[in-house]
């Protein structure tokens, strides 16, 4: 039996349009781009579009569907890959149902002969596409799943490049850009975090594109475990992004009558440059009901304990440190690692959440007493998925972690991971946590996570990544619903879990471990691609960074710190009277102009070789922050010309230097001035002669 259809049906945002064509009795993306006229015909589309036969090649073409399958003969990557035992392989799974609302499509399929059903489920919030695909078993037995992408989305053929993120523990979020040629990009992922190395989300791009200017796509895997990204271009021309979870083998098999879903793909797209296709995933972010919350009151500026004190805790030494924090304008006291259980150094402890006696004989009450008093909230730090070999927990319960005997566990910190896929170790994880909320008026937790799932076999021998992320989403979810009022911060050796995934439950990012404030400056404009300021942990560190070995001015620490959510991770005592001068009129600055960066529109700046610039500009236009950062020294007498971006062209604005407190260079503009948006974007202004790790941050106002 045929069941009728429309050819095509239709999705539109403020700025893009979604177009799924039925082809061939399933769906598939036609058009994906800026918005098109309201009234456009839609077969126009598919007319355009139209290919004659090629030579040596199919009569007619498979169709690149939202899930390329295998009974359609499409020569390129599979959306799906399962089977009984070796059969029902070729699935061919036709269109049976629509159903469309005003931002909302779902599609789906079904394949009785081989006992399943395709379901893509499409939605647009704001300008960023929302989609899933979910398999459901219709057969009498399990249905073993090797693969299975979320939507898989066409791009047109005149984007010609990708940029893909690469990085490392103390280096996360850099771009990486290739050409794209007849092939497969590639990127896999199977550390069972997020990962540094592998950040779960890739730029599309036509070629010449800039921040400012030309076609760009941008998606990203809402997904904290094994990932695999491809962009595929086919001999006949067409391309597509395929992101899908990377399953481990026999690690999923769906039961009869039930279903997989997977992770979820955002998308979005803009014909004006990639600092457009940025903002519309910040806007997306910013609208979600998790977000509601950091709203709510304004994102506390942190102090954290662990570069002051490391695990040598003594409580005199804390209340000090607290009583500095809270003079220099610091609002939230984050009591990092070394404070339960036998934890003095990082080889044992873990597992054992509750407060050390030898350490603190009269529990963590004084401290935060102290910091309460000093009108600064409480924050914690916890590890709740790993356990040291030496600790009670492992002793008492050794069958609870990870594993894949008889090979041994690969060394990784003198800590192994609990296996968060099993109902008794939730449960224990959840209490033990709860407990310490319960007991003590705590804000805050960072929860970290500080290993790779190397060897991630569960109890019953099965590989376990998928089971351990959708137990630790568990765990993170009864927490919220208990204390709604508790943020929490998702830190895996810095910036090794930061997914749309995992911030459906959290707060903030801790971005990176590296606090050296030049290598943050390139960490956090690669963060800024998908996540905005305000969920982004970034601290002043140390006058000498201990990853690094630099030692930096406190005007450039502050001024990278400054446009996130603000934080300090040093000795303050070690701080002279200039120093400590310096940061407390840091965090006074980034207080009076919070509203704006954790509100504001991000705009990073086409700049010359060795500049990090942008601009944080009101949705209005009417107010401006300028971050101008000298990072290698200049090629010739004077910089470039500096030209600005997300002004009101018509209107004057007001030009004041807020940052460094004492500019030495010699500059026309260093008191300021009068000056209409449109020379301060088209003709830019000269920046002054800045010394290599210098700072400059303007701040204009209509």
């Amino acid at each position: 039996m045929t069941t009728s259809f429309s050819a095509a049906y239709r999705l539109d945002g403020a700025n893009v349009t979604l177009v799924v064509e039925v082809c061939a009795e399933v769906p598939a993306v036609r058009y994906w781009g800026p918005r098109l006229p309201d009234d456009l015909a839609l077969d126009e589309l598919s007319v355009l579009a139209a290919r004659a036969e090629a030579n040596a090649s199919p009569a007619i073409e498979a169709p690149l569907a939202l899930t390329p399958q295998a009974g359609q003969g499409f020569p390129g990557r599979p959306g799906l890959a399962a089977h009984r035992r070796g059969l029902d392989w070729a699935s061919y799974a036709l269109l049976v149902d629509v159903t469309q609302t005003a931002d909302r499509l779902v599609f789906t399929s079904r394949d009785d002969a081989h006992g399943l059903a395709l379901i893509h489920d499409l939605r647009l919030s704001g300008d960023v596409l929302v989609a899933t695909t979910r398999l459901a078993n219709t057969g009498v037995e399990p249905l073993q799943v090797d693969h299975l992408a979320a939507p898989v989305i066409a791009l047109p053929g005149f984007v010609r490049e990708i940029i893909g993120f690469e990085g490392r523990w103390s280096g996360e979020f850099q771009l990486q850009r290739h050409e794209l040629s007849m092939g497969t990009w590639l990127r896999e992922n199977r550390r069972g975090r997020t990962s540094h190395d592998a950040f779960p989300g890739l730029l599309a791009i036509e070629r010449g594109v800039s921040e400012m200017r030309g076609l760009a796509y941008g998606f990203h895997l809402g997904w904290s475990g094994n990932h695999r990204l491809a962009v595929e271009t086919l001999a006949d021309g067409r391309q597509s992004v395929t992101m899908e979870a990377l399953y481990l083998p026999g690690e999923i098999a769906i039961a009869p009558g039930e279903s997989l879903t997977t992770p979820t793909l955002f998308a979005t797209v803009s014909g004006e440059g990639l600092g457009s296709v940025s903002r519309q995933f910040h806007a997306f972010l910013r609208e979600r009901p998790e977000h509601a919350r950091l709203r709510a009151k304004p994102r506390p500026v942190h102090y954290n304990s662990w570069e002051a004190v490391y695990f040598d805790h003594d409580t005199a030494k804390l209340m000090e440190l607290a009583e500095r924090a809270a003079a220099v304008g610091v609002e939230r006291f984050v009591l990092d690692d070394g404070w339960f259980g036998s934890r003095r150094s990082d080889r044992a402890g873990l597992g054992d959440w509750q407060v050390s006696p030898d350490v603190y004989p009269e529990g963590l009450g004084p401290l935060i007493e102290k910091v309460r008093s000093l009108g600064m909230e409480f924050g914690l730090w916890v590890e709740p998925e790993m356990v040291n070999p030496d600790s009670d927990l492992f002793r008492a319960h050794p069958d609870w972690v990870l594993g894949t005997p008889p090979a041994p566990q690969i060394p990784f910190r003198h800590q192994l991971v609990l296996d968060f896929g099993r109902a008794e170790v939730r449960e224990r994880l959840y209490r033990d946590v709860a407990a310490l909320l319960e007991e003590y008026p705590i804000s805050y937790l960072k929860w970290d996570m500080n290993r790779d799932l190397s060897q991630p076999g569960g109890a019953d021998g099965r590989a376990g990544v998928t089971a351990h992320v959708g137990g630790l989403y568990e765990v993170l979810d009864r927490l919220r619903a208990a204390f709604p009022a508790v943020e929490i911060e998702s830190c895996a050796s810095g910036g090794g879990r930061a997914d749309f995934g995992i911030l459906a439950r959290t707060d903030r990012v801790w971005t990176s471990d590296s606090n050296d404030a030049l290598d943050r400056l390139s960490i956090q404009r690669g963060f800024s691609h998908f996540l905005p300021a305000e969920l982004m942990g970034a601290h002043v560190g140390p006058t000498h960074c201990h990853i690094t070995g630099r030692r930096l001015s406190m005007p450039l620490r502050v001024a990278t710190a400054l446009f996130g959510h603000m934080g300090i991770e040093a000795d303050l005592h070690e701080l002279d009277a200039q120093e400590a001068s310096d940061l407390a009129a840091g965090v006074a600055l980034h207080k009076a102009h919070r509203a704006l960066i954790h509100g504001g529109e991000l705009h990073r700046i086409d700049a010359a070789e060795g500049v990090n610039a942008f601009a944080i500009v009101a949705e209005d236009g009417g107010e401006a922050l300028v971050s101008y950062t000298m990072l290698t020294e200049q090629r010739g007498y004077f910089a470039e010309p500096l030209r600005l971006a997300g002004l009101d062209p018509a209107a004057d604005y007001e030009l004041t230097v807020v940052w460094p407190p004492r500019l030495r260079a010699e500059w026309p503009l260093k008191d300021g001035g009068r000056f209409r948006g449109a020379a301060l974007m088209q003709a830019g202004f000269q920046p002054p002669r800045l010394h290599p790790g210098t700072a400059l941050i303007l701040h204009l106002k209509r």
